[in-house]
This record gives structure tokens, C-alpha cells and sequence, in this order.
């Protein structure tokens, strides 16, 4: 099976994940899921690097997993996958997922993520927690994630849908691996603050475009 799709696909979700780890979603999640990486980094840049590397390698796992998922649903129905009218029910479901992220209602999906700190440093440990804390951040992520996983139940191949998962928690982990391989010596993070709305808000924009996008295309083909 080859891997379809624009190279931009790729570079688009990886940006994409960048900007959703600076969303007030995300952000406020980092010194907490950092605590462990920092802990017993043992102040070595080199530990700090490759614990990062492990944990933000175990969220790209869980993501990736999803992806294959949402394309093996599309393939199980095949035909169905294609049809203008699944297309404009996922453009819908996009669309509602790009709305929410603007506050006008919220998908009530909470969990606190609470990453073990100070233990023997592991990196299959890392791995691990990273694999448990993407689906403990997924909830959060739910407007986001909802309408990649969308999209891709639309298409038909496993190695593009895994992929893509994968360039967009790389993303998303970028900024963990920089805190995890400098700790507080990482002076690049900027502070909490209305910025982060503003991140918010255009990456409910893109989304909600998409949606449309979906909607659009689905209409015409009727």
C-alpha cells in the first residue's frame, strides 16, 4: 500500500499539532506532564532528550492507532465511505466539531492528568505514560482530534491515516521534548495568556472551513 496524499498533508498536521499544544486546552497540561520527564532527567540533556522522545512517542502511538482505526471503519464499509451523503454527515460532524472550539457549547469530556514524578528513571516507562496520556489528553483534544478522525473514515489507506496521526503528535509534542531536554533553562515558552484564545480561534477557523469544504463538495455531487 503506498502512502497517498500531498507531502504538505504531512507538514500541515505536524503545525497543526503545534498549534493545538499552545491552545488553553493543552498549554496549562504541559508542567504537569513534564513533571516526570524533569524529574528524573537527572539534570542530563541527553536523558532529558530521550525520555521526552519516549513519552511524546507513546501519545503518537495512541494517535496513530486512532487514525488506523477511523480508515479501517471507512474501508469496512467501502463503498459507504464515499457516498455524498456519509461525506456531508462528516461535514457536518466537522463543522460542529470546529463550532465548539468557539465556546458556543462544549464537549463535557474532563479528565486531570496527574503524571507520576520523581521514580526510577525508565525509559519503557516513559513510553508508557506517554501511551496512557494520550488518551488522557484526547478528551481534551475532542474538537480536534473528532474532525481528523472524521476526515480520515473518509479515506481508504492505513499507512496515510496512521501517518498523519503520527506528524500531528509530533507536533503536538514538539514543545514537550524541548521542556523535557532543557527544564526550566528553556526560556522559548511563552506565558499563559489571551494569545492562546487567539491559537484557539483559528484553529476552529481551519476546522470549520473544512467542514464546509465537506459539505460543499458532498452537495455537488448530488
Amino acid at each position: 500500500m503506498l502512502l497517498s496524499g500531498s507531502p504538505f498533508d504531512f507538514v500541515f498536521a505536524f503545525f497543526g499539532g503545534l498549534l493545538a499544544s499552545f491552545t488553553p486546552c493543552v498549554y496549562p497540561l504541559i508542567p504537569i506532564s513534564t513533571g516526570y520527564i524533569i524529574g528524573n532527567a537527572q539534570n542530563s540533556k541527553i536523558k532529558g532528550f530521550l525520555l521526552s522522545l519516549f513519552y511524546v512517542t507513546g501519545i503518537a502511538v495512541t494517535y496513530s492507532s486512532l487514525g488506523i482505526l477511523a480508515v479501517l471503519s471507512g474501508r469496512i464499509f467501502g463503498e459507504f465511505s464515499v457516498n455524498p451523503i456519509v461525506n456531508l454527515i462528516c461535514g457536518v460532524l466537522i463543522l460542529i466539531f470546529g463550532i465548539s472550539m468557539f465556546d458556543l457549547f462544549q464537549f463535557n469530556f474532563t479528565l486531570n492528568l496527574k503524571a507520576p514524578v520523581h521514580r526510577k528513571r525508565s525509559y519503557f516507562l516513559a513510553l508508557f505514560l506517554g501511551l496512557v496520556s494520550g488518551l488522557m489528553i484526547s478528551p481534551c483534544l475532542t474538537p480536534i482530534l473528532g474532525a481528523i478522525l472524521t476526515y480520515l473514515s473518509t479515506t481508504k489507506n492505513i499507512l496515510y491515516g496512521g501517518f498523519l496521526l503520527l506528524s500531528f503528535s509530533y507536533g503536538m509534542g514538539l514543545i514537550f521534548i524541548l521542556i523535557g531536554t532543557f527544564g526550566v533553562s528553556f526560556t522559548g515558552l511563552p506565558r499563559p495568556g489571551k494569545w492562546m484564545v487567539a491559537i484557539k480561534q483559528v484553529c476552529a477557523a481551519i476546522i470549520v472551513l473544512t467542514g464546509l469544504y465537506f459539505i460543499i463538495a458532498a452537495l455537488r455531487r448530488f
